[in-house]
Order: C-alpha cells, then sequence, then structure tokens
C-alpha cells in the first residue's frame, strides 16, 4: 500500500473528536433536561450532568487505553490476544447485538419526533422507512467515508446549537436558576444514571482503532470527544432552565426543541427556525445511527468474515424496523430505550474495561 493509499484509510485526532461527539450528541439531547429537571431542583441538575460525564471519562479512559494497547486491531482482535477466539466471539456479538437494538430505537425516535415536528401527516411507519433505507445506502459503503462525513456535520450543528442560545440570552432570568444545592446528593447520583446513558458511543473507537495510525493520540483525542458532548449538555440545560423555569421543562418532553421555537431572528430570516434546526439536528443523528450500524456490521464481519457485508444489510434491516415498531407507547419506547442502555453499559463499557484489565495483570500487549 502506497503513502496516499495508507493516508486515505487513516484517521487523525479530528476524526476521532467529532466522530466520538457525534456518537455522544443524538436523541439524548432533546429528552435529557426533561429527564433531569422531573428529578432535581431548580438548575442542580447540572451536577448530575457534571458527575455521568465523570463516569464516562472513566471508561473512555478504559477504552482508549485498551485500543492503544493493541494499535491497528479491532475489538474481536484484541479479545481474541487477551482471551481466546470463542470467547472473543461472545463478547463482540454482546457489543454488536446492543449496537443493533441501538440503531433500532433510534429510527423509531427519529420517525415519531420527526412526524411530531416537520411531517405531521406522515405515519411514522413511513418515515422510518425512508430513514432507515437512507442508513442501509450509508453503511454499504467504505467505514472511513462514515468517520469523515462527522468533519463537515459536526461543526455545523454545534454551531446551530451555540446560535440557539444565544439568540435566548435576551430571554434567560437567572432567578428560575436559583437557589442552587436544594437538591439530595442521593437524587443527583441516582439521576447521573440517566446522564450516563446519553454518554454512550465511545465504544465505537474498538473497532475503528483499524484506521488510527497515532496511538499516542488516541487517547486524547477521546476524552475531548467526550468533554465536548459534556460541556454542550451543561449550557442547554442551563439555558433551557433559565429560559422556562424548572416547572416547566420538568413538564415538556423536548425542552431543546421548545428552545428552538422560542429564537426570533432578526428580520424575520426564519419564520421558523426550529424546522431549520431539526433538518440539521437530522443530519447529526444519521452520521451518529450509521456509525453505529456500521460498527455493528465490522463486529459481525470479524465474528462470520466469509459473509458478505451487503447479505448481512439484507438480513439485519427488516429485523430492525420491526423492533422499533413493537414499543406501542412512548413509555414502552422509553423502557426499550433504557435497557439497551443498560445493554451499553454492561457490553460496550464494563466487558472491554474487564478485558484491559485482565491485560494488564496477563501483560498482553498487541504489537505496538
Amino acid at each position: 500500500m502506497n503513502h496516499n493509499q495508507l493516508s486515505n484509510q487513516a484517521i487523525g485526532s479530528k476524526e476521532i473528536v467529532y466522530s466520538v461527539s457525534n456518537m455522544l450528541i443524538g436523541l439524548g439531547i432533546l429528552t435529557l433536561p426533561n429527564t433531569i429537571a422531573r428529578n432535581t431542583h431548580f438548575s442542580d441538575g447540572w451536577m448530575s450532568i457534571m458527575l455521568g460525564g465523570m463516569i464516562a471519562l472513566g471508561f473512555a479512559w478504559a477504552i482508549g487505553t485498551l485500543a492503544s494497547r493493541f494499535p491497528g486491531k479491532n475489538y474481536h482482535a484484541m479479545a481474541t490476544i487477551i482471551m481466546n477466539r470463542k470467547a472473543a466471539h461472545v463478547v463482540t456479538l454482546l457489543i454488536s447485538l446492543y449496537l443493533l437494538l441501538f440503531v433500532s430505537y433510534q429510527v423509531r425516535g427519529v420517525s415519531t419526533i420527526t412526524r411530531l415536528y416537520l411531517f405531521d401527516n406522515t405515519p411514522e411507519e413511513i418515515i422510518g422507512l425512508v430513514y432507515l433505507l437512507v442508513l442501509i445506502y450509508a453503511v454499504a459503503g467504505p467505514s472511513i467515508a462514515l468517520l469523515r462525513l462527522n468533519l463537515i456535520f459536526f461543526p455545523i450543528v454545534v454551531s446551530i446549537m451555540l446560535l440557539i442560545v444565544f439568540l435566548n440570552l435576551g430571554s434567560l432570568n437567572v432567578h428560575y436558576l436559583l437557589p442552587v444545592f436544594k437538591t439530595d446528593w442521593r437524587k443527583i447520583v441516582i439521576t447521573s444514571k440517566d446522564t450516563v446513558f446519553s454518554y454512550l458511543g465511545l465504544e465505537i473507537m474498538l473497532f475503528y482503532n483499524i484506521y488510527v495510525v497515532r496511538k499516542s493520540k488516541l487517547l486524547g483525542s477521546i476524552f475531548r470527544g467526550v468533554l465536548i458532548p459534556i460541556l454542550i449538555y451543561f449550557i442547554i440545560f442551563v439555558f433551557v432552565i433559565g429560559v422556562f423555569g424548572p416547572m416547566v421543562v420538568s413538564n415538556t418532553l423536548y425542552p431543546l426543541a421548545e428552545l428552538a421555537k422560542e429564537v426570533e431572528v432578526p428580520g424575520g430570516i426564519f419564520e421558523r427556525f426550529e424546522f431549520f434546526f431539526f433538518v440539521i439536528w437530522l443530519m447529526t443523528l444519521f452520521s451518529t445511527n450509521a456509525m453505529a450500524f456500521d460498527v455493528a456490521l465490522l463486529a459481525l464481519e470479524s465474528v462470520f468474515p466469509k459473509y458478505r457485508r451487503f447479505s448481512m444489510i439484507l438480513v439485519m434491516a427488516p429485523i430492525l424496523f420491526i423492533l422499533g415498531l413493537l414499543p406501542s407507547t412512548l413509555r414502552e419506547l422509553n423502557v426499550f430505550a433504557e435497557w439497551i442502555s443498560y445493554m451499553g453499559i454492561g457490553f460496550a463499557w464494563v466487558l472491554p474495561a474487564l478485558l484491559l484489565l485482565v491485560a494488564k495483570v496477563r501483560g498482553v500487549k498487541g504489537d505496538g
């Protein structure tokens, strides 16, 4: 492979930071303020965001250290070296199962919210099917293209979110944020569970590690990729509380969407700014879900190398679509999401951390 081919198949720090950040900013940015406000008082929820972020950073260290220990290897290869091939099959299939269920939930979530705010006369099933077909088209191509796509999408999404905050500065009421430290510390800890769920996604680097050429930069890049969403979640939460008040936020399902509705652009350039926001936000979700689907397929390919990727897609896509339709109410959908999140913590965070521990105890390293 010549130098140009190697460069085309390699990712640097920027791609890692943007990809990890994009994975962490998904549906959670819409629903998290409501979840936190229902369990905390005034603006105390920021402590849960920070506590959850610290836990995520701890697992980011474990995942980054494991990947750096085995440069150029994917998760299956790491597990094979640390344990054996059969055990590697099991842990890889578990993380693939979690990611496929994650995609299924995301497709359903996107179709529900899109119908609510954009296409109110279109059935959710049609929206979900079209969205899934777009995802299939994306993952049918090379993985490196999805990683490079984040270089375009992520700065745009962050800019729009910051613009929403800036244009709502005049509506910020500091009195809604006070008093502070009124929530029992046990509630803060319990609520941090929901914030931890929002930070799931950094595990993609266990598989995209094959594209990383400078392992010394990997851990720091993953850290920065987690820190950016922590900061964004903090800013968004403080602003929705400051604009609407804790009582309104606790009774509003998607506070950030309502915050976008409050935006009034000078000159009347955008009469419905939330429409513009949702279009940009869907770009983020597309990138997030495409990477999750892609990593799930990479995991399956490492266990079943004889099967073609497109054949796997054709088998998995109908199953994902049907699973996403099974929850009939919003409550059932939330329970579905919660169980998927628990699977993510166990299969995508705890198991890799245990593998790192075993590798350190046994003194096992890759070839780097």
